[in-house]
């Protein structure tokens, strides 16, 4: 007892010690980011956008998609000019490489202290540059960004310290291990639907594992993207860090192809036709490229649900994807059994819905960010239509006001679908929910499986080893067990798709690494006591037993018995004793006298 009793003293000093460290907050020091000029402004003049390649001058002009008002303008940046960003961040990150994990941590701090202050001025400039809410501007850009920065607080440099490896049994004198080195500069091309946390997810994992970051924001969402920039600059002179460590450049298609040629890793997040430009220009430079493309996500809900709740997770999921959010649940898969009373718990809801400006009311459904998508999405309809689809029910407009633009659609619920319809086939990206039958969980499987898209899925029932069974069977990325996009709230999770949802993985341990050049290390374990040596018979020149050597030591690292390896190392010592003992070429041995 008398051995035990200062251990657990010291145990629980340093416990106490730990929880103080944990009850008391660190110093933080708060940043001054000038938003003056993005205030909303009810002088602003109604802009009317030209539109196709026409509307790519040298100039990005922007405005509020739900309304229209003008917001201003930023350069289209030519490749030269993309070029002398690269090289400003380039020579930055030489000197950040060598941060320690202190300026980092503080770094991130920092920004979380300010959007935590600021979390009504950031989900405002959010919402009037894209269409969404408060509401949903809080949930996909303040809660996601906020894990990712505590999850990089918390666990961040664990993942990037060098990682200890098994040698194997050939190299048991040796020491193994993964090192993680910055790549250097990480280009990002992202896309407008989340303009907050798009850029601020390719950033927080490239400048904490020690590169630079120079990310392309999206023609429909440069003027809030622009603003965000401002408060990583500040977050970055506050801790010391070098100028132009990170950028963000405007323009177009140019812009981003220059962009590509430039860095030293591109992640891309857009559509699957941009996608393969990106790769195509990729492979002029060899880089790597993490894409992150469409989706086609499929919702499946057995017949033993707690149905009014999965009901309600099912018209967000669909309506979220109302052309201002991410992808969502875009495909509907309901057992027989209780087809129908979903269908009518889903148009009593969107019923309900009345779709208005953002900024005016609490609708979230059906505002569209992109001039001409309420067209596609028409289309896609009509063609459901033509095919034997019906409409259950489509939500109404209200609070539109005369003056109304075409950046809304009408929340949609189709039944009687099936997959020759393009609404089951091609990404829709707004507020469509098409609701297909199936009998089992063969079939559901089977139809979620059919689709050109593999990024998604989320399954329900009331037995969760079941829902399992069916998401484990389904060829995507990510899968969420009754619940809905839950995983990207695992900021520890990979995020990223199969198919032509696109390859490679942003978020987690994963996307963090994959800024990293990744390489592995084998030193010596017990130096210098112990270092390797070329064994006799193959030393050059080769003996005429070397062939013999290597065939008896291979037997004695990998056979599969232990005898048969006991066996070996005895023949191999014995040959090793022979060669030892036996004269060098071109001498003989002495007789004796």
């Amino acid at each position: 007892m008398a051995f035990w009793w200062p251990l657990l003293v010291l145990a629980a000093a340093y416990a106490l010690c730990r929880l103080l460290l944990f009850l008391i907050p660190p110093t933080v020091p708060s940043i001054d980011v000038d938003a003056s000029d993005v205030l909303a402004k009810e002088d602003s003049f109604i802009y009317i956008p030209r539109k196709g390649k026409a509307a790519q001058t040298d100039k990005v002009q922007c405005y509020e998609p739900a309304t229209m008002k003008y917001l201003g303008y930023f350069p289209a940046l030519a490749p030269d000019e993309v070029k002398e960003h690269v090289a400003q961040a380039r020579k930055a990150q030489k000197i950040w490489a060598k941060s320690s994990f202190k300026q980092r941590r503080q770094f991130l701090r920092i920004l979380l202290k300010y959007i935590l202050e600021h979390q009504d001025l950031i989900c405002e400039v959010s919402s009037r540059d894209t269409g969404k809410t408060m509401v949903d501007a809080s949930l996909g850009e303040i809660m996601t960004t906020c894990e990712k920065i505590t999850w990089l607080l918390d666990e961040g440099e664990k993942w990037l310290k060098p990682e200890y490896r098994s040698t194997g049994r050939s190299m048991l004198h040796k020491r193994a291990k993964v090192e993680f080195y910055p790549l250097g500069v990480i280009g990002a091309i992202v896309s407008w639907n989340y303009p907050f946390h798009n850029v601020f997810n390719p950033m927080l994992a490239a400048v904490f594992s020690g590169n630079a970051a120079v990310i392309k924001v999206s023609e429909h969402a440069t003027w809030s993207g622009c603003f965000y920039f401002r408060i990583i600059q500040a977050a970055l002179s506050a801790v010391g860090a070098p100028e132009n460590l990170v950028h963000i450049i405007t323009g177009f298609a140019e812009t981003g192809q220059a962009l590509v040629s430039s860095v030293d890793k591109i992640i891309f997040v857009g559509s699957p036709g941009v996608g393969r430009m990106i790769m195509q220009r990729a492979s002029e430079t060899l880089i790597p490229v993490t894409l992150e493309l469409g989706g086609k996500d499929s919702f499946i809900v057995c017949e033993d649900v707690d149905l009014p709740n999965v009901v309600q997770v099912a018209v967000r999921a669909a309506l979220q994807s109302s052309g201002q959010n991410c992808a969502g649940a875009e495909r509907f898969y309901v057992h027989n059994d209780i087809y129908s009373a979903f269908v009518s718990q889903v148009v009593k809801i969107v019923k309900s819905i009345c779709v208005g400006p953002p900024l005016t009311g609490r609708y979230d459904m059906g505002a569209i960010c992109m001039i001409d998508h309420s067209e596609k999405l028409q289309n896609l309809v009509n063609d459901a239509l033509d095919k034997g689809a019906e409409i259950a029910v489509r939500g109404s407009f209200g609070n539109l006001g005369e003056d109304a633009v075409d950046q809304f659609f009408p929340p949609t619920v189709l039944v009687n679908v099936n997959h020759t319809m393009k609404i089951m086939q091609e990404e829709a990206f707004g507020p469509i929910l098409p609701i297909m039958k199936f009998s089992s969980d063969d079939e559901a499987i089977k139809l979620a499986n059919d689709s050109k898209y593999g990024l998604g899925c989320a399954v329900f029932s009331g037995n969760q080893k079941r829902a399992i069974r069916i998401a484990s069977q389904l060829h995507c990325g990510v899968a969420a067990i009754n619940d809905f996009a839950s995983s990207y709230m695992c900021q520890s999770l990979p995020f990223g798709g199969v198919k032509d949802s696109g390859f490679g993985r942003f978020a987690g341990v994963e996307g963090l690494r994959a800024c990293c050049l990744v390489k592995a290390v084998v030193e010596d374990r017990f130096w210098p006591y112990i270092k390797t040596m070329i064994p006799k018979p193959i030393q050059y020149p080769v003996s005429e037993h070397g062939f013999e050597f290597q065939q008896l030591l291979v037997e004695t690292l990998y056979g599969f018995s232990v005898w048969d390896r006991l066996r070996s190392l005895v023949n191999l010592v014995k040959m090793i004793s022979e060669q030892n003992s036996a004269p060098a070429p071109g001498t003989t041995k002495k007789k004796r006298r």
